[in-house]
């Protein structure tokens, strides 16, 4: 990361039903930091954060370089003292079921009796997204339903939060935590030592289920995916495979619209919708394995 203060550029481009792969991986070299939203219309939207001495000409320069032809887009202006500590890193404590998410900036937090969970979420948004409200909520209500230590898989862990949870509400689980991101991966790691639960994670670079790691480890009591719709569809048949007959599953990253889309995707592979989770237009869902 780059010395991010003062305010930033922010750059919106156009919605498209998928965002390019090549585009992704360029944009995430470019920028100081990605996200990847959905648009009430079903549409994926990238946007890209950026120094605000950065000029657009650079932009247009290196994608060229990189053979990237841009989308559409816009630029605004994000006024800030210090953007990255005010827009990512000092989020506001998250109050969901029995955790407390808040980020390293708090010095004196007091958890009121809740699984404290801290971050450092500067460079792996996610900490706030409604996402991962339903998907803490979703751990929440299979540690109810649970009388075992289980074995975790962490897809798409971002900042780790979910698998920091995991960790936290079931002391002696052990879970594997994927991003084919390498900073989440590092995010991931450091987020697990600040909370004294870096012997629990193992967090790798993994393209889904593709790595060693996750497959030597499997089969998976339970599997976490907060990512987006058409990857949890692509994977569905992986999340099946390794995931053990009586397991449960909590995906997420998907609107009120594709919930249908989602969830049969899911089905044909014998995972049974158990609950769904709505946070404003986004959903998460509890699945469980046939036996």
């Amino acid at each position: 990361m780059s010395a991010n203060t003062g305010s930033c550029k922010i750059v919106k481009f156009e919605p498209c039903t998928e965002v390019n792969e090549r585009l992704q991986e360029f944009a995430e070299d470019f920028f100081e930091v990605v996200t990847n939203d959905y648009t009430d219309d079903r549409l994926e939207q990238l946007v890209g954060y950026m120094r605000h001495d950065v000029q657009e000409s650079a932009l247009e320069k290196a994608a060229a370089e990189n053979g990237i032809e841009l989308p559409p887009y816009e630029v605004e202006i994000l006024s800030s003292q210090d953007w990255l500590a005010d827009n990512v890193i000092e989020f506001a404590p998250v109050d969901v079921a029995e955790f407390l998410v808040y980020g390293i900036h708090e010095k004196n937090i007091d958890t009121k009796g809740k699984i404290g969970i801290k971050v450092y979420a500067a460079t792996a948004f996610g900490s706030e997204h409604q996402t991962t409200k339903c998907c803490l909520q979703g751990i929440s209500d299979i540690h109810k339903q649970i009388d075992f230590t289980p074995r975790v898989l962490d897809v798409g862990t971002g900042s780790g939060i979910l698998s920091l949870a995991a960790a936290k509400i079931w002391p002696a689980a052990k879970i594997v935590a994927v991003d084919i991101d390498d900073e989440s991966v590092a995010v991931t790691k450091q987020n697990a030592a600040d909370n004294g639960v870096e012997a629990q994670i193992t967090a790798v670079y993994s393209d889904g289920y593709q790595s060693k790691t996750v497959q030597d480890n499997a089969p998976y009591d339970i599997i976490l995916a907060n990512i987006l719709a058409r990857p949890l569809i692509a994977m569905a048949e992986d999340m099946a495979k390794y995931l053990k007959e009586g397991g449960y599953a909590v995906i997420s990253g998907f609107i009120e619209d594709q919930v249908d889309w989602v969830i049969e995707a899911h089905e044909k592979f014998g995972l049974r919708l158990e609950k769904v989770y709505e946070a404003d237009n986004w959903r998460a869902a509890l699945l469980k394995k046939a036996k």
